[in-house]
């Protein structure tokens, strides 16, 4: 559950990232974006190439892709992903799932109710050692 969980998050962010770069064509402020044309951006009035930057390469995309890929780092090597990264992702697909209905909200909630599930199951099967005694 733990890996599905990772795979994906992770497909989930590289779709976003890749999507607004080529989908939504945002690649094509590129130039813009390196060449200090954002430096005096304004974000109450932001202009297209402001709002392509945020949408691809300062959207939670790249974040999205480095959490799946750090659970599915953990799990491969028998480490149980804190709970934390479920619940707050949850947090952040509740809010997602409120503001703009129509995106794929459904796709991370599956993905953190099997993170959540894959945790408790790995801390029931494999409880932590209590303090102060000696590990074996």
């Amino acid at each position: 559950m733990i890996k599905w969980a990772g795979w994906i998050i992770t497909l989930c962010g590289i779709a976003h990232t890749i999507g607004a770069l080529t989908v939504e064509k945002a690649a094509r402020h590129a130039g813009t974006w390196f060449s200090g044309g954002l430096w005096s951006e304004d974000f109450a009035d932001m202009s297209p190439a402001g709002s392509a930057y945020w949408l691809s390469l300062a959207s939670f995309g790249i974040p999205l892709i480095l959490v799946g890929l750090t659970v599915l780092w953990l799990d491969r090597r028998g480490i149980t992903p804190p709970a934390f990264i479920a619940w707050t992702l949850s947090t952040w697909t509740v809010v997602d799932a409120v503001v703009l209905p129509f995106t794929p909200w459904p796709l991370f909630a599956l993905a953190c109710a099997l993170l959540l599930i894959g945790t408790r199951r790995a801390r029931r099967d494999n409880p932590a050692p209590k303090a102060g005694l000696p590990r074996a």
